[in-house]
């Protein structure tokens, strides 16, 4: 699926009762889920919420998912305020929808797609943008932060790329089978020609 395509084919789920519906239960179950989480500091935790934010936009693509990413802050905040509203996690709520949506959305999801989705994820949005906010909202500097956020998405990176390929691997086919996938998920091991 070229890139203009998947943005009009995952805007019009916007347009639709099902999809919208889906969007309400996926962006109820990140909120709760969110709430959930091992602290390591005042600025970094422990979360499986990813799981949810990559299967949506498995489900809705990145036009809704950034939609999706903006409502489920935003709503979080607002159910559960830890401190004043903060538009930079907006954004980065946003962007982690719309790299999960480019890489899996109507697209043949393997261990590749599932890697370069959660590198970009964790070192281009948690570690660059999530380093710049803490360093804008509490009293350390960028690099103080960026080293804390790089040392915990380097050690969680291949947990959270298993994760996915494990969710991915059992809830793929139904979801196709429903037709909530447009893509297909192709992790299985070939059998090897010996």
């Amino acid at each position: 699926m070229d890139f203009r395509m998947m943005f009009h084919s995952s805007a019009a789920k916007l347009r639709q009762t099902r999809y919208l519906a889906l969007m309400a239960v996926m962006i109820a179950l990140k909120v709760v889920v969110g709430n959930f989480y091992i602290p390591l500091s005042e600025n970094l935790h422990l979360s499986i919420t990813f799981l949810l934010v990559g299967l949506e936009a498995m489900m809705i693509g990145p036009a809704a998912g950034m939609v999706s990413g903006a409502v489920t802050d935003i709503v979080g905040f607002l159910l559960f305020p830890s401190g004043p509203w903060f538009p930079g996690y907006t954004l980065t709520a946003m962007a982690g929808e719309l790299v999960y949506g480019l890489f899996f959305y109507g697209q043949r999801v393997g261990w590749g797609r599932i890697t370069a989705a959660k590198i970009i994820s964790n070192y281009g949005i948690n570690v660059l943008m999530g380093s710049l906010w803490s360093a804008m909202l509490y009293s350390k500097g960028y690099y103080y932060y960026f080293l804390r956020s790089l040392i915990k998405n380097t050690i969680y990176l291949p947990f959270q790329i298993v994760m996915f390929a494990a969710l991915f691997s059992l809830l793929g086919p139904v979801l196709k089978e429903k037709g909530l996938i447009p893509g297909e998920i192709v992790l299985k091991k070939k059998p090897s020609k010996n």
